[in-house]
């Protein structure tokens, strides 16, 4: 069977076997009153369900969609084994026993257009593989390429909401009065992600967009620094209704994000009009760090983890500003060909994922879940931190798989530039050590020579002496003392010795 027809089979079989799926439905005998799960507990078959849709949703379709990106042939294997992956863990799904949920939760709720994107994903790279170009199929092409690479783009952003509606759902958080909350820690925790992903590409591979843009790194994050400020203003606070808890602190907190982003903005122009690089981004996660960090708490490790989150989201702000001071001085990077990286510009983009995965780790009832499971504020937190890890292993080596597939003539030619280099160090390198080996040889060949001789003349010297004294024994012969003793003088060196 052909790749081809391989993947239209694919795409009817999906199509196919969806609404039976769609239409499953659970039961709820077992949830308690008022609650959204029951007490069972998750059996094998849901386990699977969860990591196999993981494994796809988390690292096959991001593998395939970077493998489409750079047109590999690898694109098309792994996003079919991705797909019927999809299918198998989509009918798990509604296979399972064990714990119950209610009806309409989020996760099934989303469930239902994913899957519709899937298969309208799958249709479109069939009809791109059987390259139809004549006509009106030539016309609409060009439509279909467009749709195909921007919901696959979408795909990874997609997978990651509805993993997180997963988890949500199959512990019953999130729901009545933990709703707002909820969202907030998500929603935020989700964007520090995004934003360390992002800073990502950038660093390691977005440096010549961004030359042609004609803007400043600043300027792109004050302006989502602003508006994220407007939306916060307005949205932390019930207008209407009285103040509570920390609606003061996040009220305030979404209007310093958009007085500060105005000022960013207006500063990511230098004089001349050219791009400026500034300090406002790094300073609003700085403050917002330490914003955080003061929030009152209930529980201690809740206390913990948002002090923590704080402190790191603390060091993010500064490291940056550091970063954009004094490592690139100003400059968008630290080579003229945006190719070289200084190991410290990776510090702040890995502390954002790690703000990240703690402010999504303190909701209020995963604090209560952990307080009540034993596990202390520090073994939580180094968790956090290794997923944190563990995504930003993941991403880069994502963007470096791009970047050695996308630049090869880039890296081809630094490659070149470099070898030269480094050769004509090496050689020059090893004539000076040649040199200064030989001028070694002849300086310890010269000073031996030195050494002889000055050696000679001396015992030339003594010997001339020894005999001298012995002449002058024999003529002068034994003295009278005035004792009337004879006395003998032996002389050897400056030691004297008298015989009487």
């Amino acid at each position: 069977m052909s790749m081809r027809s391989y993947g239209l089979s694919l795409a009817i079989a999906a199509l196919s076997l969806a609404p039976p799926a769609i239409a499953h439905e659970h039961g709820e005998d077992h949830i308690p009153e008022g609650e959204t799960i029951s007490v069972d507990p998750i059996d094998s078959t849901l386990w699977v369900h969860i990591l196999l849709m993981t494994s796809v949703w988390g690292i096959l379709f991001p593998l395939g969609m970077v493998l489409g990106i750079i047109k590999n042939r690898w694109h098309v294997p792994v996003q079919s084994l991705a797909t019927v992956l999809t299918v198998l863990g989509y009918f798990l799904g509604h296979m399972h026993k064990g714990r119950q949920f209610i009806a309409g939760n989020v996760h099934a709720k989303f469930a239902t257009p994913l899957m519709f994107l899937l298969i309208g994903q799958v249709t479109l790279g069939v009809y791109l593989r059987l390259h139809l170009e004549r006509g009106f199929q030539g016309r609409i092409r060009p439509i279909f390429r467009i749709a195909h690479g921007t919901l696959g783009k979408a795909f990874p952003l997609l997978g990651w909401v509805q993993m997180v509606f997963g988890g949500i759902t199959a512990l019953g958080f999130c729901q009545g009065d933990h709703l707002g909350q909820c969202a907030a820690h998500f929603i935020m925790g989700g964007a520090f992600i995004a934003y360390g992903i992002l800073l990502t590409i950038l660093l390691l591979v977005g440096q010549i967009w961004l030359k042609r843009t004609g803007r400043s790194p600043e300027f792109f994050d004050s302006c989502v620094i602003a508006a994220w400020g407007c939306v916060n203003t307005f949205t932390e606070h019930r207008w209407g209704t009285a103040w509570v808890k920390n609606d003061w602190q996040h009220t305030t907190m979404g209007i310093i994000w958009w007085s500060a982003g105005l000022a960013g903005v207006w500063l990511s122009r230098g004089r001349d009009g050219r791009p400026q690089r500034n300090f406002i981004p790094g300073f609003v996660i700085l403050i917002t760090g330490w914003a955080m960090s003061a929030h009152p708490q209930e529980l201690m490790i809740s206390a913990a983890t948002h002090a923590m989150f704080g402190y790191t989201l603390m060091a993010a702000g500064l490291t940056r500003i550091i970063e954009v001071a004094f490592v690139v001085n100003d400059k968008n990077s630290v080579s003229s060909d945006s190719t070289e990286i200084n190991s410290f510009q990776f510090i702040p983009v890995f502390l954002l994922y790690a703000a990240g995965f703690l402010f999504m780790g303190a909701t209020e009832e995963q604090m209560l879940l952990v307080a009540s499971s034993g596990i202390d504020h520090v073994a939580y937190i180094l968790i956090l931190y290794s997923l944190a890890f563990l995504m930003f292993l993941f991403v880069n080596m994502l963007v470096n798989f791009y970047d050695r597939a996308a630049n090869v003539e880039l890296l081809a030619a630094k490659r070149n530039k470099s070898q030269p280099a480094e050769a004509a160090a090496l050689s020059y390198n090893g004539n000076v050590y040649a040199e200064n080996h030989r001028v070694r040889d002849v300086e310890e060949f010269e000073l031996g020579e030195l050494a002889s001789e000055d050696e000679e003349d001396e015992a030339d010297a003594d010997g001339e002496e020894q005999s001298a004294r012995q002449t002058l024994l024999k003529q002068e012969g034994p003295k009278k003392n005035i004792d009337g003793e004879f006395e003998l003088h032996v002389v050897n060196g400056s030691n004297q010795a008298r015989l009487s």
